[in-house]
């Protein structure tokens, strides 16, 4: 069940819908959100979000047997991300970490918390941890800055776009000219009975904004930029999201295989699209090469400076300087690419020349 925030009785405040039900899409004036967002001012609601812990003595080394990162060290306060696969490679869930000391906090999409939650307590067997799912008792703000006042909360900063170790990037663009660099991104946790009081006055911006810097940072969402085939190689995920030299894990072989022999079969690109229709297409809209579909729109949004703008998945064969076609129903958006993940990425082992001049750690 969908919980309503509090927050949508400020005024002007329109409700998001699909993933983002429960908060505001924007309060108004959704560009001059954006601006104030991204300027650091601004505030956003994601008391939708779920919030699942893990408790006891193992609980990260545990979670380090189960995931794709390496956390059995994770420092106090430290940020982390990390995936949990099928055993063919397949997200199945991504959570933002931070552990306090003593409990380890996941933050995920909101469908997502009860579904974590069983699988986790499936996989207890003798040891000693305990998992809840607290989204009922938790709320999220997000900001694109460290807010002062806020120091005595739980916050979680965004490792995108910077590789993280045991990572690699799948880019061709280095990480010093990453656009993810514009966008530094912190989730606090707020106890949620006191969601209004710690937002106090300060400017609200909706989950449109969060979601238009997202796509601005070619940063991959779950739920949005996958489905039931994903590998973390077609998003980029390798950077933030994998540890290429820890232990074994469910999914570890398709990581390794693909990254050291193979190619990941699609890759996600980002797309400036024409404007000069004044609408947007849908997410899930066909991405055509001529008359030939090569992939689908994952998210679409206005951006405020770059107009509309949007992250697709296509066929890794389709070529960087192709110019693609958005279909949404008869209207076809004339789409520029520019690449995130390269069409050879992969295939490291012996690699000597190629698209790809990627960075690891």
């Amino acid at each position: 069940m969908t919980i309503k925030s509090p927050l949508l009785s400020r005024p002007g405040a329109v409700e998001a819908g699909g993933a983002d039900s429960g908060v505001a899409s924007h309060y108004g004036e959704p560009l001059r959100e954006q601006r104030a967002l991204a300027a650091g001012t601004a505030v956003v609601d994601l008391s939708h979000r779920g919030v699942v812990t893990v408790t006891g003595p193992d609980r990260l080394s545990w979670l380090n047997t189960l995931s794709s990162q390496q956390v059995t060290n994770l420092a106090p306060g430290e940020s982390s991300e990390l995936l949990l696969l099928s055993i063919q490679g397949r997200i199945e869930f991504d959570a933002r970490v931070i552990d306090d000391g003593a409990t380890t906090w996941l933050i995920v999409e909101a469908a997502e918390a009860a579904p974590l939650a069983e699988w986790l307590n499936r996989m207890k067997f003798m040891l000693r941890v305990e998992i809840a799912d607290v989204s009922d008792r938790w709320a999220v703000l997000g900001t694109t800055r460290r807010v002062e006042e806020w120091s005595g909360l739980k916050v979680w900063e965004d490792p995108w776009p910077h590789v993280g170790a045991g990572g690699y990037s799948y880019s061709v663009v280095a990480e010093a000219s990453h656009p993810g660099l514009e966008r530094p991104w912190f989730e606090y946790l707020v106890p949620a009975d006191e969601l209004e009081a710690t937002v106090g006055e300060r400017p609200l911006a909706g989950a449109w904004a969060a979601e238009a810097l997202r796509v601005a940072a070619w940063r991959p969402r779950l739920g949005a930029e996958t489905d039931d085939k994903t590998i973390p190689h077609e998003l980029d995920l390798l950077r933030t999201a994998v540890h290429l030299a820890k232990g074994c894990y469910k999914g570890q072989e398709t990581v390794a295989r693909v990254h050291n022999l193979g190619h990941p079969p699609r890759r996600l690109v980002f797309l400036q699209l024409d404007g000069s229709q004044h609408t947007l297409p849908a997410a899930g809209s066909e991405v055509r090469l001529g008359e030939r579909k090569v992939g689908n729109v994952t998210s679409v949004v206005q951006h405020y400076e770059m107009g509309p703008i949007a992250l697709a998945v296509i066929k890794r064969s389709v070529a960087p300087d192709e110019i693609l076609t958005v279909v949404d129903g008869d209207e076809p958006y004339t789409a520029a690419q520019e690449v995130i993940v390269a069409p050879d990425a992969g295939q490291v082992v012996g690699r000597q020349t190629g698209f790809l001049k990627g960075t690891h750690r």
